[in-house]
């Protein structure tokens, strides 16, 4: 099973409204890390901001995950971060939507989402130094295979919703004063790790994990 269809459909949905130009990732388009083999893709989206994707293979095809994050700099939304990763007959998405949001915004129609779909079950990912600034319409689910088709659904609509949502209309005055807000968020990463970002300071180091994070995954470095 591949889960690559979803993300590239979020792609699409980010085009059609933000058109994105590909950027060169240099050195980092393909890695290696833990066993691991990872694709890596950044675009600049017109009038939303950074958005980034992952995709990373091991284990002899038993592990498959995917990443999409997006940094929107330019619309009063919050960074949006989505994983989906398959692995051991489990079927696991994370969606975390995290406050870097320079005014108040509504997101109902994703806790509205989030609580119409209770019956996939959740997933508990335990406390973590972020919690803070992660806002409550975070979804973690975790289920087997026939859970997937339904996890995909829900990712599609959510993700549809997020791009849709009110916020999106907020065009940010202060993108400088929005940037600071995702690089609390990315420096708080680099320093006190988190899943993927401990993989890769592992295998490259401080100053090349930076660059992939600060440069290519969030942009908030150029």
């Amino acid at each position: 099973m591949s889960i690559g269809n979803v993300m590239q459909q979020m792609l699409n949905q980010i085009n059609k409204k933000y058109p994105l130009t590909e950027k060169s990732v240099g050195e980092f388009s393909n890695i290696k890390a833990k066993g691991m083999k990872f694709q890596i893709k950044q675009y600049e989206a017109e009038g939303l901001g950074n958005v980034s994707m992952m995709e990373a293979k091991g284990f002899f095809g038993l592990m498959q995950m995917d990443t999409l994050i997006i940094n929107p700099l330019k619309r009063d939304l919050p960074l949006f971060s989505y994983d989906r990763v398959l692995a051991m007959g489990n079927d696991i998405l994370i969606i975390e939507l995290y406050d870097t949001l320079l005014e108040k915004q509504d997101f109902t129609d994703l806790s509205a989402w989030k609580e119409e779909n209770q019956n996939l079950p959740d997933y508990d990912l335990g406390k973590h130094w972020y919690d803070s600034i992660k806002l409550a319409e975070s979804v973690s689910k975790k289920g087997k295979k026939e859970h997937s088709n339904s996890l995909e659904q829900f990712t599609r609509s959510y993700f549809d919703k997020y791009l849709n949502n009110k916020a999106a209309n907020v065009t940010v005055s202060d993108i400088s004063e929005k940037n600071k807000k995702a690089t609390v968020y990315v420096e708080g990463l680099l320093c006190n790790g988190g899943p993927s970002t401990d993989v890769f300071k592992r295998e490259f180091g401080d100053a090349k994990t930076g660059n992939l994070f600060r440069k290519v995954l969030f942009g908030t470095e150029s």
